[in-house]
């Protein structure tokens, strides 16, 4: 199938999409969003679909598992950090707990555990931190897409052991 072909066909199934992004979301911009993010990602994994395959189950299954990443990434967006001296937390949801392992690492101790990996390690985990995808660091670096989650869950591995000197027992 040519990309026009698959576009046409995306385009295509645009209202059935945006009847179940406004279910999701009861809000005509957010569901404009999430029917807009759903075509991109489509488009990314266009290879990922068969023909003759169900598009409309195909394309909901997208939208769906978008909704869920989008819901519970905003469930944790609820505070707001000053950047003052004294770091107070504005905002904070009823349930906020003090977290202590959180207040006694800072920034530059993560830094300097993740600058202390070795770089076949170093490379991948910053370039996920980035936000690259895993098919994306594999085609970067050369490497099996394998290696590349093995050595990014090592560098998280290694980084939990050399961050532990900052847990509270």
């Amino acid at each position: 199938m040519s990309t026009i072909e698959f576009n046409n066909l995306l385009t295509s199934h645009q209202d059935f999409l945006s009847g179940f992004a406004m279910g999701f979301t009861r809000d005509r911009d957010d569901a404009n969003d999430l029917v807009q993010e759903t075509f991109v990602k489509a488009l990314r994994y266009k290879n990922n679909f068969k023909e003759g395959t169900n598009i409309k189950g195909w394309l909901y299954t997208i939208m769906r598992n978008i909704f869920i990443n989008n819901y519970k990434k905003k469930r944790f967006q609820n505070t707001i950090v000053d950047q003052t001296e004294n770091q107070y937390f504005l905002n904070a949801s009823q349930d906020y707990h003090h977290d202590s392992v959180t207040t006694l690492i800072n920034i530059d101790d993560i830094q300097t555990a993740i600058d202390r990996l070795k770089y076949d390690f170093r490379k991948p985990f910053t370039m996920f931190l980035d936000g690259f995808h895993y098919d994306e660091i594999a085609e970067e670096l050369d490497i099996p897409m394998g290696t590349v989650k093995s050595r990014i869950f090592h560098a998280r591995k290694r980084l939990k052991e050399e961050l532990a000197e900052f847990e509270v027992r």
